[in-house]
């Protein structure tokens, strides 16, 4: 009978893709019985379907540092989110089960749940600034991940281990592999390539960037713009031959990463580790409203390592952002940076755990 692990983390992709890399990996050679416990219409639901799991869709409410009227009424979610996920952890084996946990309000039920049932819970917290959700998390979990150093001091340090981020082993290779959009192999296109991209679910403020100064850019640029997938049908009407626009994208981005002579993007944990890995100096719009700055800090980073360009939004002008690219140049070569991968140590983690 196979040994269970049930991820668990979302809302947004920067959640979703550290359990991906993970369990994409643990199965090759052990032969796990995978689930994940994410959102009904979470952008989780949509990343695992391609993946060899059992998806269990759970009520979710968000979870808000600051008083609001939506409190209340996700409060009442997140607590039917709790009997949801107590159904379907309650099927499993306890010494048996892992729950692994990424982050993302998604996962408070279902780590309390956990804890309730006596299961075993590890959590992995992706930034240097700690988010609510896995604050919370930390009180019922068996051990804490952390990637960042700085991370430390949000957690009880006797459970608490710096594994690091865990990336995508292509991240450390040289190789670039075929990348295909929209029919074109990306691999032949003989002007540079500007890759932009506001996450998983895009970032309006990115995406008016790009618009208001589309002729300049793709002048010099054949353009690559993950819009999100709210935004695809707006932003459909003015692709051409040298401006793609993409709802989402997925392990092709790496190689496009690798590929492209200038990223721009928010500063997620994820993207920035990954960037750093892969060498490239970038440009970063870090999230204004994120949970203490995070992002900001992600991007600072990169910018000690590589050299890589930050522009907060308060002085991200059409001037600023063309700067920064002029800055940059047309040749910006991969720059390898040693930096602990933490898929292997994780893995090693759960693998001892069951």
């Amino acid at each position: 009978m196979p040994k269970t692990i049930i991820f668990t983390g979302g809302g947004s992709g920067g959640h979703v893709m550290p359990a991906l890399t993970i369990l994409k990996k643990i199965n090759i050679t052990n032969n796990y019985d995978i689930h994940y416990i994410g959102g009904i219409n979470n952008i989780e639901r949509e990343l695992v379907k391609d993946y060899q799991l059992t998806y269990h869709p759970i009520h979710t409410g968000k979870l808000r540092r600051y008083l609001s009227v939506e409190n209340f009424k996700d409060a009442l979610n997140v607590f039917v989110g709790l009997m949801d996920a107590f159904k379907v952890l309650w099927k499993f084996k306890r010494k048996e089960t892992l729950i692994f946990s990424t982050g993302g309000f998604v996962c408070v039920p279902v780590v309390v749940a956990a804890f309730l049932q006596r299961k075993k819970v590890f959590i992995h917290e992706q930034t240097s600034r700690v988010g609510l959700a896995n604050k919370i998390c930390s009180v019922f979990a068996s051990k804490v991940f952390i990637s960042f150093e700085e991370s430390f001091k949000y957690f009880d340090e006797k459970k608490t281990f710096l594994s690091g981020y865990p990336l995508r082993e292509e991240c450390y290779s040289d190789a670039i592999k075929p990348v295909v959009i929209n029919g074109v192999l990306l691999n032949e296109i003989e002007k540079p390539i500007l890759f932009v991209t506001g996450g998983g679910n895009g970032a309006q403020l990115i995406n008016k960037l790009i618009l208001n100064n589309l002729d300049v850019l793709t002048s010099r640029y054949f353009i690559v713009h993950q819009v999100g997938k709210s935004f695809i049908e707006e932003y459909s009407k003015y692709k051409k031959s040298d401006y793609f626009p993409v709802a989402f994208l997925g392990p092709e981005m790496i190689d496009l990463f690798k590929l492209a002579t200038v990223t721009v993007s928010r500063s997620g944990a994820g993207t920035v580790s990954e960037l750093v890995a892969v060498g490239k100096k970038s440009i970063y719009i870090p999230l204004k409203i994120a949970q203490k700055n995070e992002q900001f800090f992600n991007a600072l980073d990169a910018h000690k390592k590589l050299g890589s360009i930050i522009i907060e939004e308060k002085e991200l002008t059409d001037e600023s952002f063309l700067v920064a690219l002029h800055q940059i140049g047309m040749q910006n070569p991969m720059k390898k940076i040693q930096k602990q991968n933490g898929l292997d140590y994780l893995i090693t983690e759960i693998q001892r755990s069951l």
